[in-house]
C-alpha cells in the first residue's frame, strides 16, 4: 500500500515511524507544516515529522497554504498514492486533495469522536475533568472532523496525567490503531458521526494560561495539566509557571500519591484564595483556592530553571499567609 503522510507535531511521530517500519507499506513522501522559529534563538526549525522524514530520505513538501498551492496536487496525483494519512497536520485539506487517493484520506484524531472536534482535543479533554479519552480513525470529508469513524480506541486519563504525557501514550496507540485501520481498510463499513453529539476544541489562547485563584483546586488543576508547560501565576510582579499541582479535596484522595492522602483538608481553611496555607515537606506549598486546596509540586520561575515545589519554597523562601497574585482568566 502506498502512502502520502500528512503530519507535523510530535504526536504524528509514532505513527509515521510504524509505517516505515511496516515492509507492507510505502511511504511515497510527507506533507508537513513549514519550518517555524523556535526557541530563544529564534532559528527556523523543522517540525518533528520532516525531521524524521529526511532522516529516512522521503521527499518533503511545506505549502504555506494548502488551499493556495496550485501544484502540489497534481505532484500528488503524479505519485499514485493508495491513501494518505493524515495526523495532526494543521490545514485543512481541500477537496482538491481529499480526492486524489483510491482509498481517501484517513485521518487518526486524538478523542471519541464525535467529542472534541478540532485542534486541541487532548488538552480540552483533560481541562473538563475527564475520565477517560482515546483515538478515532475516520475518513476525512471537507468538514473540521466530522468524517465517518472507522476504529476506536479508549484510554483511561489518570490524575497526574497532562497534555505531554497523554499525547504520547495517544500517539502510541493511534499507531497501532492506524495499522489495524490500514489492513482492514477495504472491509471497514464507516460509522457517521452523531453531530448531536458533537463537542469543541478550539484554539488555545494565551489568556488560557492565567491561574484565577478564586477557580477550584480541582479544576486549576484540570488547567495546570491541560495547558502543561504554560499555566502561569505571578509571584512577586514575576511570572510563576506551574508545571505540577496536586488538588488536596476528598473527590480525587484515592488517586492522590500515597505520602499526600493525609493532607486532603476538610472543612475549608478561612483563607483568601491565592494564600499559601501550609508546607509540605519534600513536596511543596499548598495554596487556598476558590475551593479547596491546591498544591504546588512543580514550578518554573521566570528567568530561573524549573524546579520541585520544595525548592522553590526554600530558594525564595516562601512562607504561610505569602498570597500569589490573583489574575482572572478568560476561561
Amino acid at each position: 500500500m502506498k502512502i502520502v503522510y500528512f503530519g507535523t507535531p510530535e504526536f504524528a511521530l509514532a505513527p509515521l515511524q510504524r509505517l516505515l517500519e511496516t515492509e507492507t507499506y510505502q511511504v511515497l513522501g510527507v506533507v508537513t507544516q513549514p519550518d517555524r522559529r523556535r526557541g530563544r534563538g529564534n532559528q527556523l526549525s523543522p517540525s518533528p515529522v520532516k525531521a524524521l522524514a529526511l532522516c529516512h530520505g522521503l521527499p518533503v513538501w511545506q505549502p504555506e497554504r494548502l488551499r493556495r498551492d496550485p501544484e502540489l496536487p497534481e505532484v500528488l496525483r503524479s505519485l499514485g498514492a493508495d491513501v494518505f494519512v493524515v495526523v495532526a497536520y494543521g490545514q485543512i485539506l481541500p477537496p482538491s486533495i481529499l480526492e486524489i487517493p483510491r482509498y481517501g484520506c484517513i485521518n487518526i484524531h486524538g478523542s471519541l469522536l464525535p467529542k472534541y472536534r478540532g485542534a486541541a482535543p487532548i488538552q480540552w479533554a483533560l481541562y473538563h475533568g475527564e475520565g477517560e479519552t482515546g483515538v478515532t480513525t475516520m475518513r476525512m470529508d471537507a468538514g473540521m472532523d466530522t468524517g465517518p469513524m472507522l476504529l476506536k480506541r479508549k484510554v483511561t486519563i489518570h490524575l497526574g496525567d497532562n497534555a505531554a504525557t497523554l499525547s504520547a501514550k495517544l500517539s502510541d496507540i493511534g499507531a497501532d490503531l492506524l495499522l489495524e485501520t490500514l489492513q482492514q481498510l477495504p472491509q471497514l463499513q464507516p460509522e457517521p458521526q452523531n453531530d448531536a453529539e458533537a463537542t469543541y476544541a478550539p484554539l488555545i489562547q494565551k489568556s488560557d494560561y492565567a491561574i484565577d485563584w478564586g477557580r477550584s483546586a480541582l479544576a486549576l488543576h484540570n488547567q495546570v495539566r491541560a495547558f502543561y508547560p504554560y499555566a502561569y501565576t505571578q509571584w512577586q510582579d514575576t511570572p510563576l509557571k506551574l508545571l505540577q499541582t496536586w488538588p488536596l479535596v476528598p473527590e480525587v484522595r484515592a488517586e492522590l500519591p500515597e505520602p499526600l492522602q493525609s493532607f486532603v483538608c476538610e472543612p475549608e481553611a478561612a483563607s483568601a484564595p491565592g494564600t499559601v496555607v501550609e508546607l509540605i515537606k519534600g513536596w511543596g506549598s499548598v495554596v487556598q483556592t476558590g475551593k479547596g486546596r491546591l498544591l504546588l509540586s512543580q514550578v518554573h520561575l521566570s528567568g530561573r530553571k524549573a524546579q520541585s515545589g520544595w525548592d522553590f519554597v526554600n530558594g525564595v523562601r516562601l512562607a504561610i499567609a505569602t498570597q500569589f497574585d490573583m489574575m482572572p482568566s478568560a476561561l
